[in-house]
């Protein structure tokens, strides 16, 4: 249990600490940066999925408790539909001159919530074996480079100095933490926990690349860019396959 504590807070510190990867993005040509975010996203669209359908489905889908496993992860993908539906449902109903800080706040609330998920997801990975757990943390460091460069361009449009969105990029960044310790000092306490937890953890990762990843990629119209972004997922779905190869 002690190796599952090391690897699975070494690991979310390493989650957390990519939040800070905006501020390299302050000296990047705002054309240039917004193409290579879109290669970015292919990658972490391809690491997710690949994370989801190589490494958590297979371990949480055998036996008998293979359906149990499918239900909870139908039910985290409706989970999360709702918890968007409300966050947009709450912007949409902001003022017009609120309209800017109200995404400020509402990109804080909404990223740290997901970094929560994403330190549970972890968490129960490292629970079912180490193997699984490395994966699962390197497919969210991978989709958690693009989001944090986005989501700091967001915070210092709305307003905020960059020094104060960097500093509250990070607070929402580690709550990731508060979702591993969630985990490992209460999963014991009920029968299945870590299935539950990596369930809703594979939710999370196919609902965040189907519905707000790959839709950003199918914007692209020209062929040489989109054939470029196919590369790059799959290249992604490739090096979540290579890390088969510490199991």
């Amino acid at each position: 249990m002690t190796e599952v504590w090391v690897y699975t807070l070494g690991s979310v510190i390493v989650v957390s600490l990519v939040s800070l990867v905006g501020v390299f993005a302050l000296g990047i040509n705002p054309k240039r940066l917004e193409r290579t975010l879109l290669y970015l996203v292919s990658f972490s669209a391809g690491a997710l999925l690949g994370d989801v359908f190589i490494h958590i489905l297979p371990e949480i889908m055998e036996g008998e408790g293979a359906v149990r496993s499918g239900v909870y992860v139908l039910a985290g993908i409706i989970l999360f539909f709702v918890l968007e539906r409300v966050l947009r449902w709450h912007h949409s109903h902001g003022s017009h001159e609120e309209e800017v800080h109200a995404v400020v706040y509402l990109t804080i609330l909404g990223d740290a919530l997901h970094n929560f998920l994403d330190g549970i997801a972890i968490a129960a990975a490292f629970l079912i074996s180490i193997p699984v757990g490395i994966a699962t943390a390197v497919a969210v460091i991978f989709h958690e480079i693009p989001q944090e460069i986005g989501q700091f361009a967001i915070l210092v449009h709305g307003g905020w100095s960059r020094k104060k969105a960097l500093l509250y990029n990070f607070f929402s960044a580690a709550t990731a933490v508060a979702g591993v310790l969630l985990v490992l000092l209460f999963a014991h306490s009920f029968y299945g926990a870590p299935e539950v937890l990596l369930g809703l953890g594979a939710a999370s990762f196919i609902y965040i690349a189907m519905s707000d990843l790959i839709p950003e990629l199918q914007k692209e119209h020209r062929l040489v860019r989109s054939a470029f972004q196919l590369a790059w997922m799959i290249i992604g779905i490739g090096i979540m396959a290579l890390l088969l190869l510490l199991e």
